[in-house]
């Protein structure tokens, strides 16, 4: 018995689906051989007609996830003409999911693989905003869509991280008397840069918290009114230089400070910047 079987990949995204679902299958069958071939990025009917001139020479089988309903209809059209099996992995789904929500599909092609980038892209803004939180490393700012800086407390890295679940690399930068501003800063395109400040009072109840989250005594220099005063007239003379966007967070919930960052962004380079 001839067990020699090629299996027919069509795909108006990568294939991937198709693939594995294929490969599942014939190990249930255990063949001779198979050979899978995969026809990624159908978008006309002539790269489908190419694909079955090709099969209908061989014991072949074709498995197809097209959603755009002309090239499937041919797929079916020519399955029958050629006397091909043909299975189609998305229309019993699709047809399913109709039933149940009540309306049709949108039925354009690479949507998931559209959401897998977007998810990467989250990702890696994320690693990016750990990776260069807290001026951990001056090199991010060449690298950041956005840099923040500010005083210990005005929530750099809580704002970095809501940026970065937008897609945006962030880099933050805290401003400390004692500590020499990365250069890197002043290279910096400053409209990409946030100062960010905040009411000292509200400054002194955070920090008084933050110390007592770590089991010190509330009344240290760090937290006294005047050492905050002292921090923030600093950082407002470097975000003059810088000429830099400052903004007031003492009232502003991360999601509105974000918001202030993203059009001013969206303002200045456009909606993908």
């Amino acid at each position: 018995m001839d067990n020699l079987i090629t299996l027919y990949i069509l795909s108006d995204s990568i294939g991937e689906t198709g693939e594995q679902v294929a490969r599942a299958a014939v190990s249930q069958f255990t063949p001779n051989r198979y050979e899978i071939r995969r026809f990624p990025y159908i978008t006309s009917e002539d790269q489908i007609k190419e694909v079955f001139d090709e099969a209908v020479n061989e014991k072949s089988i074709i498995v197809y996830t097209i959603v755009i309903e002309k090239l499937r209809d041919y797929v079916i059209q020519l399955s029958k003409k050629y006397n091909i099996p043909a299975i189609d992995l998305m229309s019993p789904a699709l047809e399913a999911l109709q039933q149940v929500l009540g309306y049709e599909p949108k039925r354009e092609s690479g949507l998931i693989r559209r959401l897998d980038e977007k998810y990467f892209r989250k990702v890696e803004a994320v690693e990016f905003a750990v990776k260069y939180d807290d001026g951990k490393d001056a090199r991010g700012i060449k690298k950041a869509d956005i840099v923040l800086i500010g005083v210990s407390r005005t929530s750099k890295t809580p704002l970095s991280m809501y940026l970065a679940h937008k897609h945006y690399k962030v880099a933050n930068v805290p401003l400390v008397p004692e500590v020499p501003v990365p250069n890197e800063l002043f290279e910096k395109d400053n409209r990409r840069i946030f100062g960010l400040i905040a009411n000292p009072f509200k400054l002194n109840e955070i920090r008084q918290e933050r110390l007592k989250s770590l089991g010190l005594n509330g009344n240290a220099n760090y937290a006294s009114i005047e050492r905050i005063n002292y921090e923030l007239e600093y950082s407002k003379k470097i975000m003059e230089k810088l000429n830099c966007v400052v903004i007031d967070v003492s009232n502003k919930a991360v999601e509105e400070t974000a918001g202030i960052v993203i059009d001013h962004m969206k303002k200045n380079f456009g909606e993908g910047f």
